[in-house]
Parts: C-alpha cells; sequence; structure tokens
C-alpha cells in the first residue's frame, strides 16, 4: 500500500493534466484535419473527373479514383505520423532515436523494392498525365494492343489475339497512344504509270465523300478526307497518300471500307491497281533466245 502511496505522491499532477490536455487537443487536431482532407481530396477527384468530359467515362473514374486514392493514403500517413511523434513528445519520450530508426529503415528499404519504387512513382506520372487511358489502344515498349488496365505499379493490354500483356510501369521505354482524342487511316493507293493522278485523285475524293455521307460510317468521321496528292513513284506503282481523321478506335472499321469502295471505285472507272512485276535483262552480249508457243491443238510455233 505504502508502495502505491509513494507512487502517487510523487507524480506532478499539473504536468500529467496539461500533457493529457495536449494530447486530446492533438487528437481532436489531427481529426478534424482529417476530415478537411479527405472533403478536399473527394472534391479534388470529382474536378478530375469533371475535367475529362472527352474522355471514357469508365476511365476518367477510374483514373481519379487511383489518383485519389494515392494522395488519400499519402497525406493521412504523413499526417498521422507526425500527429504520433507529437504525442510520444507530450509523454516525454526521446523521439530522436526513432527517427534515426526510421531513417535507417527507409534507406533499407529504398534499397531493397527500388524497382517497385521506380513502378510507383512511373505510374503515377502516367495516371496524373493522363498519357493513357483503359479503353485506349496503345503501343507500349513495341507490343500494341487494347488498355484494360491501368495501375500504380503495371499497365495492362490485351493484343489482337487475346494474349495479355503486363508491363511494370518502371520498365515502359516508349509508350504510343493510338486514341488520343482523335485517330486516323493513313492511306497509300498505287495505281499504275499510265493512269493520270488527276483523275485518279478525284475518284479517291468521291469515294471518301460518299463514305463520310453514308449513315452508318459517316458518324465516325470528324473531317473531310485530306488527299496528299503523289507521295512517290514506286517500281511497280504510282502511290498516292491521304488521311481520313475518325473518332478513335474507329480508323480500323473506316479504313476496311474505304478500301473496299475505292475498289469498286477503281474497277468501274477501269483504274489498274497494278501488281508487282519485274523485267529480266541479260545484257547486250546474250545471244537471242526462241520462244516456242503452244496452241490448244498442241502444235508448236516460234
Amino acid at each position: 500500500m505504502n508502495f502505491f502511496e509513494d507512487f502517487l505522491s510523487n507524480i506532478k499532477w499539473t504536468v500529467v493534466v496539461t500533457s493529457g490536455i495536449r494530447i486530446v487537443l492533438i487528437l481532436v487536431v489531427l481529426w478534424i484535419l482529417t476530415r478537411i482532407l479527405r472533403a478536399a481530396l473527394s472534391r479534388l477527384e470529382k474536378l478530375l473527373i469533371r475535367k475529362e468530359e472527352d474522355s471514357l467515362p469508365s476511365g476518367a473514374v477510374k483514373r481519379a479514383e487511383t489518383i485519389g486514392r494515392l494522395l488519400r493514403q499519402a497525406v493521412l500517413i504523413a499526417v498521422w505520423t507526425l500527429g504520433t511523434l507529437m504525442i510520444l513528445v507530450e509523454l516525454g519520450m526521446e523521439i530522436a532515436p526513432i527517427l534515426a530508426s526510421l531513417g535507417v529503415a527507409g534507406l533499407a528499404f529504398g534499397f531493397g523494392a527500388q524497382n517497385l519504387v521506380r513502378d510507383v512513382i512511373s505510374g503515377f506520372f502516367f495516371l496524373l498525365e493522363n498519357q493513357v487511358r483503359v479503353g485506349d489502344v496503345a503501343i507500349v515498349n513495341g507490343t500494341g494492343g487494347l488498355v484494360e488496365g491501368i495501375n500504380l505499379r503495371t499497365i495492362v493490354l490485351r493484343d489482337l489475339g487475346g494474349v495479355v500483356h503486363v508491363f511494370p510501369n518502371g520498365t515502359i521505354t516508349t509508350l504510343s497512344n493510338m486514341t488520343k482524342e482523335w485517330s486516323a487511316h493513313v492511306f497509300e493507293v498505287g495505281v499504275a504509270y499510265k493512269e493520270d493522278t488527276d483523275r485518279v485523285v478525284d475518284v479517291i475524293k468521291r469515294t471518301a465523300a460518299e463514305l463520310k455521307s453514308d449513315s452508318y460510317f459517316g458518324r465516325f468521321i470528324i473531317a473531310d478526307a485530306e488527299v496528299f496528292g503523289v507521295d512517290s513513284l514506286a517500281d511497280s506503282a504510282v502511290v498516292i497518300k491521304g488521311r481520313i481523321k475518325t473518332v478513335p478506335i474507329k480508323q480500323w472499321e473506316v479504313g476496311r471500307e474505304f478500301r473496299r469502295r475505292t475498289k469498286k471505285a477503281f474497277d468501274q472507272e477501269g483504274i489498274e491497281i497494278p501488281f508487282p512485276h519485274l523485267s529480266l535483262y541479260f545484257g547486250e552480249a546474250s545471244k537471242p533466245m526462241e520462244v516456242l508457243l503452244k496452241n490448244s491443238e498442241g502444235e508448236q510455233r516460234k
């Protein structure tokens, strides 16, 4: 009994009450600050979604939620870590050794998980800069496919054959988004050298205009076709190049229909689409060659 009496008599109740009140105030401030930060981050998520009116709804929501979750976790961890250290100071504990231990532990974790940290940081900037979204068609490190997932650590693509490719964000060196805001079908049409290129261009423009006025395909085309003109004089053909702007991801469907209609238009106009051919030259010193031809009755003639 005397032990407890001595223990209670040695307690400085003024200090205990003062420290207790400070700890309660710290907890109240932390709680209020947490609520304010949660509300601010929720408004930030809504602002991000509203800002991306042209993006796919699911992609915009997913991107905003991912950024909001990351910021929320980072801010709350920082706030509560600072609050915990302040409470430990009020309890009379030395926090210098704790900070030193945390620094050593963080350094060891950084060395051991540097690839993970690199992936997370790269993923954060992918999301923040809106370089690619769920539903886009992209080429990552030379592999193309539909973007099915964007996470803090990885980007997931599914190619035309159904194969799923997973790329850690830190290993991505090249990323090409083929469906950002708008897409385009770039065509190169080869015709025979004997054809009038001005006439060919008129036929191509007419075909593209008919495609744009189509009730189904016209809604995918956002501008009149651009025919750049003669792009090259190839071995077997004169190549005419042009472009048709489309809504995202529809350039391949529009391109297939445009090529089908161009082939039919060329057939109707008698425009020749050449195929590769090769001329053999034996030199001036070569002797003449005799060619024997057989008719349907089997008779030979030179």
